[in-house]
Parts: structure tokens; sequence; C-alpha cells
């Protein structure tokens, strides 16, 4: 039995953003469906699947980052309480870490090391945490222009750990960095989950993720598809559930290297049922409902057909 706690519980998220298209006409168009997904203490679910899929705004959903023009519903639970703005402001920057995927988060008018350091820290820690990420004494006194993009990048992965928090959001931490260093990076994520934290990682870097992470979350056409235990990705696609899981793996090139024909719906004409179901080769009548996540093989998926 798990006795771990849920730091992180996302239920039937979805994502709405008004716009106006031709003759002024304004129309809500969804970009997430239906989401939902969990993280636990100890634990890394890493989020992997095309640009476009909805990963990021998963992300900026959790952590009320969404624009003005965005409308959410569903539940987002921070242990086991309601994510308001109140708990927001709360827990951010406090037991809720974030790492963004653009640099520009960063002050442009605010020196890097009292950035670092803020309310919470001290410059001790801020400096030790600098020097795991080989940023020498001198970037303290630097201004974010003139960090390169994997400096600034470094900074930005220093902020988010300098204290342990009990939830870490990274929306692509690694991109920018050396090979050795993004392994570094997220094998320190794994050192921090095993202390208790919980990890929502969102990235591009399929092999380093499946280093480190308990889970893999595929996204696809702004929803979860499967959710599994990483293991099952490297034991080969047969272990998967999802065609397109499959297909994804697939598509790696350290595998197959083999594309699927056809391209992710847009968010303004998503087909009826089954998200994937132009592109699967598995498709049949009972696609064309409406498909819930299901438990499957100590997994989950979106698939009447999986097996």
């Amino acid at each position: 039995m798990d006795n771990r706690k849920t730091v992180l519980e996302v239920n039937d998220l979805v994502v709405s953003f008004s716009m106006y298209k031709k003759g002024f006409r304004k129309e809500n168009l969804e970009v997430i469906h239906s989401l939902s997904i969990d993280v636990k203490e100890k634990e890394i679910v890493a989020i992997v699947g095309s640009s476009g899929s909805g990963k990021s705004l998963l992300a900026s959903a959790i952590l009320g980052l969404l624009p003005g023009n965005a409308s959410t519903s569903g539940s987002v639970y921070y242990m086991g309480k309601q994510l308001d703005d109140k708990l927001r402001k709360q827990y951010l920057g406090r037991e809720i870490a974030y790492i963004p995927q653009s640099v520009d988060h960063l002050d442009p008018v605010m020196k890097v090391g009292p950035q670092v350091v803020g309310v919470y820290s001290t410059e001790e820690k801020q400096r030790k945490m600098f020097q795991k990420y080989q940023l020498d004494k001198s970037v303290e006194e630097m201004y974010p222009f003139q960090l390169s993009g994997g400096m600034a990048r470094r900074v930005l992965i220093s902020a988010a750990v300098l204290e342990t928090p009990k939830l870490i959001v990274a929306d692509e931490p690694t991109p920018g960095l050396s090979v050795d260093m993004a392994m570094d990076t997220l094998k320190h994520f794994r050192k921090i989950a095993n202390t208790g934290t919980g990890i929502l990682l969102i990235t591009h870097d399929i092999d380093l993720a499946f280093e480190v992470a308990d889970r893999i979350a595929v996204f696809y056409a702004g929803t979860v598809v499967e959710i599994s235990p990483t293991e099952d990705f490297k034991k080969g696609k047969e272990y998967l559930r999802h065609p397109y899981s499959k297909a994804f793996l697939r598509a790696l090139p350290q595998n197959e290297f083999q594309p699927i024909t056809g391209i992710q719906p847009y968010a303004g004409n998503l087909p009826e049922g089954c998200l994937f179901a132009n592109r699967c080769p598995d498709v049949s009548e009972k696609c064309t409902g409406q498909i819930p996540m299901r438990e499957l093989r100590g997994g989950k998926v979106r698939c009447v057909n999986a097996t």
C-alpha cells in the first residue's frame, strides 16, 4: 500500500481562451480538455508530448499564471487543499517552487544574487547552490542581461531549489544546458524528491527523464492520454497502452525514428471522441464516444481499445 501523501492533484481541468475571430465574433477556444494528473511525495512525474500539446499551459494553470482572457474549470489541490489565489500567494516561492521555461522571468533591474536569495533564504545557501551549478561568485553581482542563456537557466534552477519545497513545477528546465549539466540537474531533482518533495517535470529531454522519473504522463492535443511507470517506457512499446504513446516512443531517434502521418488536431476543430482517432491504426466505431481515463496494467489510459 502506498502511504505517500498526494502533493498535487489536478481533476478534470479545462482551460479556454476568449478570442475574437473575423467580424469581431467572440468565441472560447478550449485548449486543455478534462485533464487529470497527480504527483505524490518522493515522486517525479515527467510530462512528455509534442509541441502544442498543452504541457506548459498546465503549469501556468496550476500556478495561476494564465493571461486575463483565460478561463478554467475543474480543480487543483495542493496537499489536500484547493489551490486558490490566496493559497498560491501563501505558498508560491516557499513550499511551491516554479522553474519557468522562459528566462525572462528574472527581474531585469535587480542583481542576480539578491533575486535568488529572496525573502526566505541566505547568501550562504545561494553561494553553495551557485557553486553546485557552476556559477562563479561574480554572477551574484550581474544583471540578467549580462547572463548567457545557459547561465540564466542555472540561476532559475538555483532559485527554485535553494530551500527544499514540497512541490516543484519545472517547465523545460534543461534547454541551454550541456548534456552533463542537464543530467546533473535532473539527478539533483531526484535527490530532492527522495527527501519528500513532489516534482512535476515538463521536458523534451526524454532520455534524461527516463533516468529519474517515477511515472511518465503522455500529452496529446490538450489532454493526458496515458500515465505509466517509467519502467514500461524503458522496456518498449509493447508494454505501453495508448497507440500514441507507442508511436511517440517509436519516433525517438534512439529507437526506430519512425514518424506517423497526420497532425495533431487544432483546438478550434477537435473531432468527436478520441482526439487521436484520425491517426490511429486501431481506430474503431467505439472511438467516437466519450473516452475517460481508465486504469490498465498498473497505469492509466484514455483509449477504449487498449488492452
